[in-house]
C-alpha cells in the first residue's frame, strides 16, 4: 500500500498553471514545475502521470477557476442584458490592469499556436473553449437584442469570439492592439 499524498493537489495544480501559462507546454521544464509546485519529480509522477498529466489538469484548472467564473453570468438562467458588455469591460479592465491574463494572454490560445496544439486532446479542449465563448456570447447577445434572429445572433456571437481570441493572442505583444479590439467587441456588443 503506497503513502498518503501529502500535498494539496489543487494548490500544486495552480502553481503549475502558472509556469505553463506564462512559459507554454514545451518551455516548462520538470525542474521549474518542482520549484513552482514544491513536489519532487516523482510525486509529480506519481499523482499526474507525467508532466503531460499535470499540464491537463492545469489546464482543467484554468477553464474553471480563471475562465468560467468570468462567463458565469453569460451562462446563468437568466442572462441579464447587460452581461455581455459587463464580461467584456472585465476582460478589458485585466488587460488594461496589467494582469496574468495581460502579461501571459490566455493558456488555451498559446497552447494552440505551440506543438501541443496539436495534440487530438489538446485540439479538442481549444475547440470546446471556443465553443463555449461562442454560446456564452451568443447568450449575451440574445439577452441585450432580444429581437435579433438567430442567424443574426450567431453572426455576431462568432464575430466577438474573434474578436476576444485576437486580444487574448496579442496582449503578450501588443497591449494596445489587444485593448483595441475589445473596445470594437464592447461597441459592437451594445
Amino acid at each position: 500500500m503506497g503513502r498518503p499524498q501529502a500535498f494539496d493537489t489543487a494548490a500544486a495544480v495552480r502553481a503549475a498553471r502558472s509556469v505553463f501559462w506564462a512559459q507554454g507546454y514545451e518551455g516548462a521544464s520538470v525542474p521549474e514545475l518542482e520549484a513552482a509546485t514544491g513536489l519532487s519529480r516523482s510525486s509529480i509522477y506519481h499523482a499526474f502521470g507525467n508532466k503531460r498529466g499535470l499540464f491537463d489538469a492545469s489546464v482543467e484548472s484554468y477553464l474553471s477557476e480563471v475562465v468560467r467564473p468570468r462567463l458565469r453570468p453569460l451562462l446563468a438562467d437568466d442572462v441579464a442584458p447587460t452581461a455581455l458588455v459587463g464580461y467584456l469591460t472585465g476582460l478589458r479592465e485585466a488587460l488594461e490592469a496589467h494582469s496574468a491574463l495581460a502579461a501571459d494572454g490566455c493558456l488555451l490560445i498559446n497552447a494552440a499556436g505551440s506543438r501541443i496544439g496539436q495534440d487530438d486532446a489538446v485540439r479538442a479542449a481549444i475547440s470546446d473553449y471556443q465553443r463555449e465563448l461562442r454560446e456564452a456570447f451568443r447568450r449575451g447577445i440574445t439577452a441585450t437584442h432580444p429581437d435579433l434572429d438567430g442567424a443574426s445572433a450567431d453572426r455576431g456571437s462568432r464575430t466577438i469570439t474573434a474578436l476576444v481570441v485576437t486580444a487574448l493572442a496579442l496582449t503578450r505583444v501588443d497591449a494596445a492592439a489587444a485593448l483595441e479590439n475589445l473596445d470594437a467587441a464592447i461597441d459592437f456588443a451594445r
